[in-house]
């Protein structure tokens, strides 16, 4: 049987913001009744709660359903994660990767839990800086290891398609916690993955 993905959404949510949408769109100078916008604002409605579904999740509670006693205590890194999120100025994408590593202190995680919590936090409106801090918390605070470090490349839409339409820029952020504030840690980390930054 071919895969099938299911998606669920509020559908009093959904109306609501469909009309909201169709308002936008009037304002805007377009006729709704037209056949390519008919179905444009349920559709717009519906990619809008699909983008923000993060904050209906809990990226601890993620972690915590996929930890393991384990007394490895050698880095962990996960890198080149993809990420997209809006950025909470204009609510246009900002998209890129993220790489993560952690320093396990009797527990580890399942790998694809990185992830995950990336796309918790990464699903909601945002800025660059927020969503690092956001990630190196989470994992700092309901991990406990030894020391957790973030690194988030992105490009944004809005440097890119308005404003100063630079469209080479890439923004940069990271975070550091723990062990990785050592240099010597941090330079094995920032060398492990640079290989793959941009």
């Amino acid at each position: 049987m071919p895969y099938k993905k299911f998606e669920e959404y509020n559908m009093q949510v959904t109306d609501d913001v469909k009309e909201r949408y169709k308002s936008i769109i009037e304002e805007l100078g377009e006729n709704t009744e037209r056949d390519g916008l008919l179905k444009t604002p349920e559709r717009a409605a519906k990619a809008m709660q699909f983008l923000t579904q993060g904050y209906q999740q809990d990226a601890a509670e993620i972690l915590k359903g996929a930890m393991f006693k384990e007394d490895y205590n050698d880095m962990v890194i996960v890198k080149d994660i993809e990420l997209y999120s809006l950025c909470e100025h204009h609510i246009l994408p900002f998209f890129g990767k993220a790489h993560i590593a952690y320093i396990p202190n009797g527990h580890i995680v399942g790998l694809s839990k990185l992830p995950r919590i990336v796309d918790v936090f990464a699903r909601r409106l945002q800025v660059q800086e927020r969503l690092t801090h956001q990630i190196l918390d989470c994992i700092n605070d309901t991990l406990k290891p030894e020391g957790v470090a973030v690194v988030i490349e992105a490009s944004h839409m809005c440097m890119m398609m308005r404003g100063v339409q630079k469209q080479n820029s890439v923004t940069t952020t990271s975070g550091f916690r723990g062990a990785f504030q050592n240099i010597e840690t941090r330079t094995e980390f920032l060398n492990l993955i640079n290989a793959n930054l941009s």
